[in-house]
């Protein structure tokens, strides 16, 4: 293998790796679920990038086409996963307030009485 391939497939590995640490750190520091989303959608890039970089060949051979499929799908995977867990974040920023005020003993009445 030449110089450039190994330095090419060091650079996307590399960057990959810092962007599957990145969504991990922000996974674990964030509270919001829609930025914990948007953590593990960053988590799954850097994932797709490392596999793309430890099967680059170089520019004179054919590449597998196999893991290439494999990332193409995971993409499609991670894009309809993404939109089911935000339809599911918004129903349950829909219904959340409702169970919360009665548990937390929030005041839902004037005169003070719980509904």
């Amino acid at each position: 293998m030449s110089h450039e391939i190994l330095l090419t497939q060091l650079l996307y590995g590399s960057a990959g790796l810092l962007f599957f640490l990145l969504g991990a750190w922000s996974f674990i520091s964030h509270e919001p679920l829609w930025r914990k989303l948007i953590a593990l959608n960053i988590m799954g890039a850097g994932v797709f990038h490392v596999l793309v970089a430890v099967v680059y060949r170089g520019l004179d051979t054919p590449p597998d086409p196999v893991p290439h499929a494999l990332v193409l799908t995971g993409i499609v995977v991670a894009v309809s996963a993404t939109a089911l867990a935000l339809a599911f974040g918004r129903r349950l920023d829909r219904e959340e307030p409702e169970q919360t005020s009665d548990v937390q003993g929030v005041d839902d009445r004037e005169d003070g009485t719980h509904a």
